[in-house]
C-alpha cells in the first residue's frame, strides 16, 4: 500500500492533483484507512496511470470521468471505450504532426542562424528591411 506521499513521488504527480482525481471519484479502487487516509494499492497505482496518461493527452477531466465510469460498468462498454481511446489516439497522432512540423521549423531556424552567424550567408531576417528589398527589386 502506498500513501499519497509515496504514491506522488512513483508516478511524478503532485499531492493535490492525485486527492483531486480520487475527491472526483477517478480511483474506485481507493482504500482509506481507519484515520480517512488515502491508501494505494496496485489496482489505484494503474487507475492513477491511466489518468495521468489520458490527462497528459489532452483529455478532460469530464471525459475521463466518463471513461472510468464505462470501465466500471464492465464488458458490455468495452466498444464504447475502445472508441474514446481511439479517438484520443487520434487527436494525439495529429499533435505529433503538428509538433514535428514545428520542431522542423525550429531546426531550420536554427541552422540559417548559424550560417548567419559563421557568415555563411547574409542577415535578412529584420522585417523592417524587407520592404526596402522589395522596392530595390521593383525599380
Amino acid at each position: 500500500m502506498y500513501s499519497v506521499k509515496q504514491i506522488s513521488k512513483k508516478l511524478n504527480l503532485s499531492e493535490h492533483t492525485i486527492r483531486y482525481y480520487t475527491d472526483l471519484g477517478l480511483v474506485p479502487s481507493l482504500i482509506r484507512d481507519k484515520n480517512g487516509h488515502r491508501l494505494f494499492d496496485e489496482q489505484s497505482v494503474n487507475w492513477l496511470i491511466g489518468i495521468k496518461n489520458l490527462r497528459g493527452s489532452g483529455m478532460s477531466i469530464q471525459a475521463v470521468k466518463e471513461y472510468v465510469d464505462l470501465c466500471l460498468q464492465g464488458e458490455k462498454t468495452l466498444e464504447q471505450r475502445y472508441r474514446v481511446i481511439l479517438q484520443q489516439k487520434n487527436i494525439i497522432e495529429k499533435q505529433m504532426t503538428e509538433v514535428q512540423a514545428q520542431y522542423q521549423y525550429m531546426t531550420n531556424k536554427v541552422k540559417w542562424y548559424e550560417d548567419i552567424m559563421n557568415h555563411k550567408i547574409e542577415d535578412n531576417s529584420n522585417p523592417g528591411n524587407w520592404n526596402l528589398e522589395i522596392k530595390k527589386e521593383e525599380k
